[in-house]
């Protein structure tokens, strides 16, 4: 049932991603109020109480500690939106789904495949929501895409061509990014990571067996990568992605059917169709995308089904741990899961 009272939230992390959603969730005080903030860094809490002032809000408390904070608001918070470095995702969202909370988890959402089976437990024990905050899934182009791949009406997947690029390596130098321990990959488990999600969402099926190939070009973690893969029910898919591209980002999915070829984005920042006879890819045309936090709320107050569960990345997951396996092999073809 949809709610009349703002949502009591606490965000996770307050760094540079968190201050993009932040911009959004600011805007709509009738349903969220950010009662306190968990974030380590002096720097990065002070840059997100600037951004409240300037909003003309007082800015929430915050308290570096998460054990403590949940302690300290027990029974006060509804919901949480973590958004902190990948490392720490399964264990975070661990400690608030079990101190009762609903959460929005910042992707990729974790590190492997263990972590993902781990966090369904988790979900499925506490009965509280996990949404991951993959965009692509969220989005109306990338969900309605789905519902046409779903219904039959482009017949059968015959393949799914995608790519990705962007001027990543020099934008993330320094940073936790490009350090494996933490970040549990590069390029292509970081913004990558929507091209991954977003190809597992749209095939709705498991890899049976992938080949994958990562390049450093001298940096700490891969900045490029290519991957050729096959669903289980035999459809091929390529992959491949970029990270020291010119200053710029953006992306290109193709799904192509025996009576349709699809178009859409990462993001889900598009979605164009040609059909059977005609002559060019024409728009579909959906509803404005909501940003992430929206979404979650419709999600959590009844109004839309959970377009991104544990199980999609769970999914995704699977398909980055034969990668890795694959790469460090040279390429060799791994079987997924």
């Amino acid at each position: 049932m949809p709610t009349s009272k703002p949502v009591e939230a606490v965000v996770i992390g307050t760094g540079k991603m968190a201050r993009s959603h932040f911009r959004h969730i600011l805007q709509q005080q009738d349903t969220t109020h950010i009662a306190v903030v968990c974030e380590p860094s002096p720097e990065a809490y002070g840059a997100t109480a600037e951004m409240f002032k300037a909003s003309g809000l007082e800015p929430p408390p915050n308290q570096p500690d998460l054990g403590q904070l949940l302690a300290e608001y027990a029974g006060r918070l509804d919901a949480a939106f973590i958004i902190t470095p990948h490392v720490f995702h399964h264990d975070q969202t661990q400690m608030c789904l079990e101190a009762g909370l609903d959460v929005l988890l910042e992707k990729p959402m974790v590190m492997n495949a263990a972590e993902a089976r781990s966090l369904i437990e988790v979900r499925d024990r506490t009965g509280k929501l996990l949404v991951v905050a993959f965009p692509g899934s969220l989005s109306p182009n990338v969900r309605r895409a789905v519902s046409l791949l779903r219904s039959g009406e482009l017949g059968r997947i015959l393949s799914i061509n995608a790519t990705v690029w962007q001027a990543w390596g020099s934008a993330t130098t320094g940073t936790w990014r490009q350090q494996f321990e933490i970040s549990g990959g590069g390029f292509l488990f970081d913004t990558g990571a929507h091209l991954l999600n977003t190809i597992s969402d749209l095939a709705g099926e498991d890899f049976a067996e992938v080949a994958a190939w990562l390049d450093k070009l001298d940096r700490p973690v891969d900045v490029q990568g290519t991957v050729m893969g096959r669903l289980r029910s035999g459809v091929l898919v390529g992959m491949f992605g970029c990270g020291e591209a010119i200053p710029s980002i953006g992306s290109d999915v193709r799904v192509f059917c025996t009576k349709a070829t699809l178009r859409t984005g990462i993001w889900g920042e598009r979605l164009e169709i040609q059909r059977e006879g005609r002559k060019q890819l024409r728009k579909i045309n959906v509803p404005a995308s909501q940003g992430v936090w929206e979404q979650f709320l419709a999600v959590r107050n009844g109004t839309m089904p959970n377009p991104c569960p544990p199980e999609v990345g769970l999914r995704m997951a699977k398909l980055w741990d034969a990668i890795i396996s694959s790469a460090a092999q040279a390429g060799k073809p791994v079987q997924c899961g």
